[in-house]
């Protein structure tokens, strides 16, 4: 408790009456002094006595209680923190920071940590608010009462304002201890330019620069490349230039493709040596070749489908007079178009996407070499669907062709002409291409579909049966074959669900779904793993024909490893999730299926340049006049020092020590008022005078 005395007025009437009086007697006392009458100053003098009592001073003498001063202490707790032994440092000098500033008497410490990223924030990428955080805990407290601040961080700080802004924080001095090092090296891989989607099978780039801190001119890195369903390569690369890698999407959909460069020893971080890039796969229009080998009332289903498909590029043929068909119609009667055989069959044959045989039939009209070429075409990537008509068990079948070799279904020669319902198989409730048909029923039961009145007998050699007859013969085989993928559907009745016979059938998403999956369709893979972040949530799902039990092994950023066990969803889908909190790239393994997921940015801010700097705090340690330090030079001392009239650098930080204002702000406790004007005093006074005056004019 202090005591301070100051002089104040209580004046007895109101200060413009005071006012108007003293502006009276002065004009009096000037007219006075013109007319040179006598007694006018003291006539003045009495004036300034009575007008001296109207004033009423008064001695203030105040009780008051001083408030103690306020520290801010900033500790930074992002995730480059972690990076070496930036993290201890940090903790150290918290403590250390306790213990000295608890040592100092009239001092609140306020101790805040911030930085942290926060639930689902790093999907937005914010980097290290550390202004922010600083600006929050100022802002509730009373600026004449704060001593100053001080930042425990490695310098990556992404929310700096303008220096303009920066007065409202600069109000007392603010000083930065630096954890890590100034000679820290760090390689980085940054993404200058890149396509977030590509027409697939054409040339694409991307643009990479390998930044190096320590790195010597015409140094050079091995660059890992890989990208989803192509392969690995690694390059030799320039470090510190441009760098243009081209690369072109095999399939539609989502492609990953990662980059990795090799760490150097010495490193501060390995987190931001890789990238990830998802590239979405767009086919121009997709070509698909039909060829029908007779008119039948099946033929203009799939006519329909894909022409109903403005993606679909459809060109059809019909085989309507094969050569063998000799009536004696004149050759100018006829307005049938010639088959282009050689041109689809040798010349353009692998600009198609797809290869339909709808009841095809050996007819002399295309020669073995012709086959030969689709098995070609099909072990390239092609993609070939058989509908089976009853001439596929006849000695017309094109499995007396080339193309048994990649036929997955071998004919018995029987052709079953009796009313069943198809039904999946086992492997077809798991598999994506019937999987969740509409109205199939379940396992035990029979699906809510028409009949249909033919199968053709085969059997499965090789690939997977989805439907069956109910007597388990095969209906839908589907098969790969080198790069390219066969499908066999052994009947030509699947059109009576298009007519709606007996309630009808799927035959719409069935064959949509069988001709996509043919043409490498990702979501119809039946053996694929998939992640995904979505609201701070890692969700992995993985399609199987089989079900598996393990868990998936998910690698963090940080390179550290957890597991997740996937609960099965029906339909071959077993899926889980996962909350995940750091940015960067997730790696997802179950078995030899292998997928990424990045969540923020391909680079995040927070690791874009993680070495440890004072350059960005430095406009505001200069704006509040005060310092930044090394922590590996040691904690300074702390200094309480007055608060300077002329603020200069000096005044806040010195040698081996740093300052904090003394404020001396109080509150007031108690006030006594003592009047210096006595009444008795001002009126012997005041007589005094008037008798003088009085005397004076009277002579």
């Amino acid at each position: 408790m202090t005591g301070a005395i100051s002089f104040d007025f209580a004046p007895l009437i109101p200060w413009w009456a005071i006012i108007a009086c003293a502006s009276v007697a002065l004009l009096l006392t000037a007219l006075g002094l013109w007319r040179r009458a006598r007694g006018s100053l003291l006539r003045l003098l009495v004036a300034i006595l009575v007008l001296a009592a109207l004033a009423n001073p008064v001695a203030r003498n105040e009780d008051r209680a001083e408030l103690p001063d306020i520290a801010v202490v900033v500790v930074d707790d992002s995730p480059s923190q972690s990076i070496g032994q930036r993290r201890q440092q940090a903790e150290a000098a918290e403590a250390a920071l306790r213990e000295k500033l608890a040592g100092i008497g009239n001092l609140e410490v306020r101790i805040v940590h911030a930085g942290k990223p926060a639930a689902g924030s790093a999907e937005r990428d914010e980097g290290t608010r550390l202004y922010s955080a600083l600006s929050l805990a100022l802002s509730d407290l009373p600026r004449h009462r704060l001593a100053g601040s001080i930042l425990v961080t490695d310098g990556q700080v992404h929310d700096m304002p303008d220096p303009a802004a920066l007065q409202d924080v600069a109000i007392a001095p603010v000083h930065v201890l630096l954890t890590g090092r100034p000679d820290e090296r760090d390689r980085r891989l940054v993404v200058k330019n890149a396509p977030t989607f590509g027409m697939v099978n054409q040339d694409l780039s991307v643009t990479l620069r390998i930044d190096d801190t320590g790195a010597k001119p015409g140094e050079t890195a091995q660059l890992h490349v890989r990208q989803q369903d192509v392969g690995d390569q690694i390059l030799t690369v320039p470090v510190g230039r441009d760098l243009t890698i081209p690369f072109k999407l095999r399939r539609a959909g989502r492609s990953l493709l990662e980059f990795d460069v090799a760490p150097i020893e010495g490193e501060l971080t390995p987190l931001n040596n890789r990238a990830v890039l998802s590239v979405n796969g767009v086919r121009d229009r997709l070509r698909v070749l039909l060829v029908s080998g007779e008119v039948h009332a099946g033929e203009r289903v799939w006519r329909n489908l894909l022409k109903a498909d403005p993606n679909v590029d459809l060109v059809h043929f019909t085989i309507l007079r094969p050569p063998d068909k000799q009536d004696g119609t004149p050759i100018r009667e006829l307005s049938l178009i010639a088959f282009p055989i050689r041109e689809l069959f040798e010349l353009k044959l692998n600009e198609f996407d797809l290869i339909i045989f709808d009841r095809y039939r050996r007819r002399g009209i295309l020669p073995n070499a012709y086959f030969e070429n689709i098995v070609k075409y099909v072990e390239n990537g092609g993609a070939l669907l058989e509908a089976s008509g009853p001439a596929y068990a006849t000695p017309l079948s094109l499995y007396r062709t080339p193309l048994a070799e990649i036929f997955p279904g071998a004919p018995t020669g029987q052709v079953r002409a009796e009313p069943f319902t198809p039904r999946l198989t086992a492997t077809g409730w798991r598999h994506p291409v019937t999987a969740g048909l509409p109205q199939a029923g379940t396992p035990t039961t029979n699906p809510a579909w028409g009949r249909w009145f033919r199968a053709i007998g085969a059997d499965a050699q090789r690939g997977q049966t989805l439907m069956q007859t109910p007597q388990g013969e095969p209906l839908l085989l589907l098969d790969r074959v080198g790069k390219g993928r066969v499908a066999q559907l052994f009947s030509d009745q699947i059109w009576l669900w298009s007519r709606g016979y007996e309630g009808g059938g799927p035959q719409a998403e069935l064959l949509r779904r069988l001709a996509h999956w043919a043409m490498k369709e990702p979501d119809l893979e039946e053996e694929a793993l998939r992640a995904d972040i979505k609201g701070g949530q890692l969700q992995v799902e993985r399609r199987s024909l089989t079900e598996h039990k393990e868990p998936v092994t998910v690698t963090a950023p940080d390179g550290s490893e957890s597991k997740l066990s996937l609960v099965e969803r029906g339909n071959g889908v077993a899926s889980n999730a996962m909350p995940v909190e750091q940015a960067g790239i997730y790696r997802v393994r179950a078995g030899d299926l292998e997928t990424v997921a990045t969540i923020g940015a391909i680079n995040p801010r927070e690791f874009a340049d993680p070495r440890a700097t004072p350059a960005v705090l430095k406009p505001l340690t200069d704006a509040s006049h005060g310092s930044d330090r090394w922590l590996i030079n040691g904690l300074p001392d702390i200094r309480m020092i007055e608060k300077p009239t002329r603020v200069a650098a000096r005044d806040a930080a010195g040698s081996g020590w740093i300052g904090l204002y003394r404020q001396h702000d109080y509150v007031v406790t108690g006030l006594h008022l003592t009047p210096l004007a006595l009444p008795l005093a001002v009126l012997a006074a005041v007589l005094a005078g008037l008798l003088l005056m009085w005397r004076r004019e009277s002579r």
